[in-house]
């Protein structure tokens, strides 16, 4: 559709480009390149990423709160299965990964999971669908896949790795946290070399998470950008393929990422890691 009209160049950074606004002198303005984009500032907002995710939790609410309010005990339709199938999931990932007990362990895996899976699931759209009917309303950039985008993925693994430090500090004790920040591996006698290592391992966990899934949604939905600038008639037969092996990929990222998130919720109940 846009490569008719745009170099390939500016067909991939067109797609790339996120629909970034702010608030200027009283006025909603929003960047028409990636340069002004950056120009706005750190209080730039995103407001593709922020709607997407919103609306995709709000999904997600919505079709497991319906099932949970119509559940039968005779046979169970085909949504039914399939979150019956979801939960048991999860329950068999958490029992298998998380040692302690916890009420909030559970449905945290739940939801990051079946969040990350939809918000991923979204790369499976013909690239030029979303930002031609969003063209027609007068918007010139929206991206609909929200992974794709470091802001999200950071914020989610964020809110992951604060939550492990609450964890941490309350079955621990504050004395205890800072105990294997400082005294672990080697002793008291290799304080500094502790802090380091320790301060190292604790903060790669947010960033680890973050930049793993950025990475490979981001490097999928480049793909399909460089299938969309190709002839018509190859695009189908390289497409099609790719979209069936990155239903794995988006998968995959959404059952480490909540698995990392489960293990990481482990150690944090437990004394010594």
């Amino acid at each position: 559709m846009a490569s008719e009209t745009l170099t390939s160049s500016e067909y991939i950074k067109h797609h790339l480009q996120n629909l970034t606004c702010t608030i200027q002198e009283g006025h909603f303005h929003c960047a028409h390149s990636a340069e002004e984009a950056k120009e706005m500032g750190f209080w730039a907002l995103n407001v593709d990423t922020m709607l997407m995710s919103l609306l995709l939790g709000v999904v997600f609410l919505f079709l497991f709160g319906r099932v949970a309010k119509s559940t039968s005990t005779g046979v169970p339709g085909g949504m039914q299965n399939f979150v019956e199938w979801v939960i048991e999931f999860i329950d068999n990932s958490v029992r298998g990964s998380f040692s302690g007990r916890s009420a909030l362990v559970a449905p945290l895996g739940l939801t990051i999971f079946m969040w990350i899976f939809l918000m991923n699931l979204m790369d499976l759209i013909p690239v030029d669908y979303v930002p031609y009917l969003m063209g027609s309303l007068g918007v010139g950039h929206f991206k609909v896949v929200p992974t794709t985008d470091p802001n999200a993925t950071f914020g989610m693994s964020i809110a992951v790795f604060l939550i492990v430090l609450y964890y941490s500090v309350k079955m621990k004790g504050a004395g205890g946290f800072l105990a294997e920040l400082t005294l672990h591996p080697f002793g008291k006698f290799g304080l500094p070399a502790n802090i380091f290592l320790e301060g190292v391992n604790l903060i790669a966990k947010p960033i680890s998470l973050a930049l793993r899934l950025f990475g490979n949604m981001y490097a999928g939905e480049m793909i399909f950008i460089l299938i969309a600038l190709l002839p018509f008639y190859v695009q189908w037969s390289l497409s099609l393929p790719w979209a069936i092996f990155h239903i794995l990929i988006i998968t995959l990222q959404a059952f480490i990422f909540m698995t990392l998130t489960i293990v990481y919720l482990d150690m944090a109940h437990q004394e010594h890691h």
